[in-house]
């Protein structure tokens, strides 16, 4: 198995790993919410409970893009501002190091 294999392995134990948290968060609230509805019967118990817990799910994946969408957006951009800083720095660097070349010419040349 490659790195690339074991990674990807561990990103969808994670995901498995989220979704079952999430699912038992969502009925978690769901029976949270059913508990204070003593009238409902079991079946409209159980119905309520299932459609809680799916529009839960819903959110938490909305959540979840958009938290990913952003992460991706932030790193575009510091990738970027990255690549804009070590430019700089190796102009600087290339600029300096022409100077201390033509200093040590006038140098050789003067002496």
């Amino acid at each position: 198995m490659t790195a690339g294999d074991e990674r990807t392995l561990v990103q969808e134990v994670e995901g498995h790993l989220l979704l079952a948290a999430a699912r038992e968060q969502g009925r978690t609230a769901a029976a949270r919410v059913a508990d204070r509805l003593g009238w409902l019967t079991d079946t409209q118990r159980d119905d309520l409970e299932r459609h809680f817990e799916s529009e839960y799910l819903a959110m938490a994946h909305t959540s979840w893009r958009r938290t990913a969408d952003r992460a991706e957006e932030l790193r575009h951009a510091y990738e970027g501002r990255y690549r804009a800083l070590r430019q700089r720095l190796v102009a600087w660097g290339v600029l300096g190091a022409a100077l201390l070349a033509a200093t040590g010419l006038l140098v050789l040349a003067a002496g």
